[in-house]
């Protein structure tokens, strides 16, 4: 692309949305339901892990009589307890998505993302025009472009 001395290159951001269709809708609630299946995971891999540790610290105090076992497992509940409360807060957000998804109506237009694009202006152009530009996705497909290329 060749520029002249009176022409320049910028970057915007280009909004992305998606028409709901029952497809996309679909797609969105499979998505959300795997990351609440890979949260319910974690949850159960970090229970786990510290029923491990748990023990561990069991048996060095067996092995070990002055080792402050009490002290250990405090520790070790509390960090789990923390944690625990992270994941469930992650999960409840992505439960109030799915929610929120189920209740949007067909053929209505959510944001789903930004992309970059590259633009020429030059002496006399809107750049404020120029910079409001979105394209509009049906199931995965362009179907609309909005505003000034």
């Amino acid at each position: 692309m060749e520029l002249s001395n009176s022409q320049l290159l910028l970057k915007r951001n280009v909004i992305v949305k998606s028409v709901v269709t029952p497809r996309w809708k679909e797609e969105v609630q499979q998505q959300l339901q795997g990351q609440i299946n890979q949260i319910d995971s974690q949850m159960q891999q970090l229970e786990i892990q510290a029923q491990r540790m748990v023990g561990e610290i069991q048996k060095q105090g067996l092995q070990q009589p002055g080792a402050n076992v009490k002290e250990q497992m405090d520790t070790v509940q509390s960090q789990l307890n923390q944690k625990q409360r992270q994941l469930l807060d992650q999960k409840n957000q992505i439960l109030q998505q799915l929610q929120q998804v189920q209740t949007l109506e067909l053929e209505s237009e959510v944001n789903t993302g930004q992309i970059d694009s590259f633009f020429t202006v030059e002496r006399g152009d809107n750049l404020v025009q120029k910079m409001q530009v979105e394209i509009l996705l049906r199931d995965g497909f362009i179907d609309e472009i909005r505003g000034d290329l």
